[in-house]
């Protein structure tokens, strides 16, 4: 396969793994946001308004590049997702406002507090049908409905609610103390137990949705692909121990390790399709010539959104124990 579009790809995988491990406890902190008191909410939206909107840049950066690198694929699956791609944008946009509007509102901020729960919640669960839908393939034919729309979407969909909960319930054990810390801990047990459960779930329907994924799982490449549920397992008891022990990073980053096997998994299952069962990827790139200029690009904009996302983290460090009010 063609060297710049392996190049490409690895760029796009890396742009969405970044969207999902920043992005992904923002939203998580949205929809544990009813568990905590009103004194803690405050607490929280300290510890997301310095850096929610740079988390937010690398996926328009993952979507602009999905369309410039691979536009067959993307021109034949954006319009079987316009729908939930339009909920997805609509939530992320009622997320942002609510909790900027909630910083300065002295009546009505109960109404702004419901409104960021329901676009975190909203936003992750629509990310999880789309995840779903991609997973289980696309009917390009002319009658193709609501395909989107399943049984097994709608439990991915559920699946990533929880799994961003258990994203923003370790990062926040990371970035609290006392009382809201420990309620964070029971909070984490809680979405690892239900995340745990909607992964069995999904490995376990997922061979009968998709005929290229059974395949390879029955196959030849059983083996070398049952390395990364083992190492999923691994983490998980990782994270369950240090759970425990009430450990200040280590869950958030076994929680990290345990989208980044499942990640992987699901890439490595569908390779080299990127429209599953269908075209792949060399068959949907663009020309060479299009991939060097678009590259010259990204390895300008991805340096600089490193740089700058170290130095957001780097100064918002440590943990949070005063609100921001602006």
């Amino acid at each position: 396969m063609n060297y710049l579009i392996l190049a490409w790809v690895a760029i796009i995988a890396f742009i969405f793994i970044m969207y999902v491990i920043l992005d992904g406890f923002t939203l998580g902190t949205g929809i544990v946001f009813p568990f905590v008191s009103e004194k803690d909410k405050d607490l929280l939206i300290s510890m997301i308004i310095p850096t929610w909107d740079g988390n937010q840049t690398w996926l328009v950066f993952g979507g602009a590049s999905l369309y410039g690198v691979f536009p067959l694929a993307f021109g034949l699956i954006l319009p079987i997702l316009y729908l939930p791609i339009l909920i997805m944008v609509m939530a992320l946009l009622f997320r942002g406002v609510s909790f900027e509007f909630r910083v300065k509102a002295q009546k009505g901020r109960k109404h702004w507090d419901k409104l960021f729960v329901f676009g975190s919640v909203a936003a992750a669960f629509i990310q999880g049908v789309m995840l779903g839908t991609f997973i289980q393939g696309f009917n390009l034919g002319p009658n193709a409905g609501a395909q989107w729309l399943s049984p097994f979407t709608l439990l991915t969909g559920v699946g990533l609610v929880l799994g961003y909960a258990l994203l923003g319930a370790t990062r926040l054990i990371f970035k609290t103390v006392g009382e809201l810390k420990a309620r964070m801990v029971k909070t984490a047990k809680i979405a690892s137990i239900g995340v745990a459960l909607c992964i069995i779930a999904v490995t376990v329907w997922t061979p009968y949705v998709n005929s290229l994924v059974a395949s390879r799982w029955l196959g030849p490449d059983a083996l070398i692909l049952a390395i990364l549920p083992m190492l999923s397992v691994v983490a998980f008891i990782v994270l369950w121990f240090s759970l425990k022990k009430e450990h200040d990073w280590l869950p958030y980053w076994s929680s990290v390790a345990i989208f980044l096997t499942g990640y992987l998994g699901l890439a490595l299952s569908l390779w080299p399709y990127i429209v599953p069962n269908t075209i792949t990827i060399e068959q949907a790139a663009a020309p060479d010539s299009s991939l060097l200029f678009i590259l010259v690009g990204a390895t300008i904009m991805i340096p600089l959104l490193l740089i700058y996302t170290g130095y957001a983290y780097k100064i918002f460090k440590g943990k949070v124990t005063d609100a921001i009010h602006y």
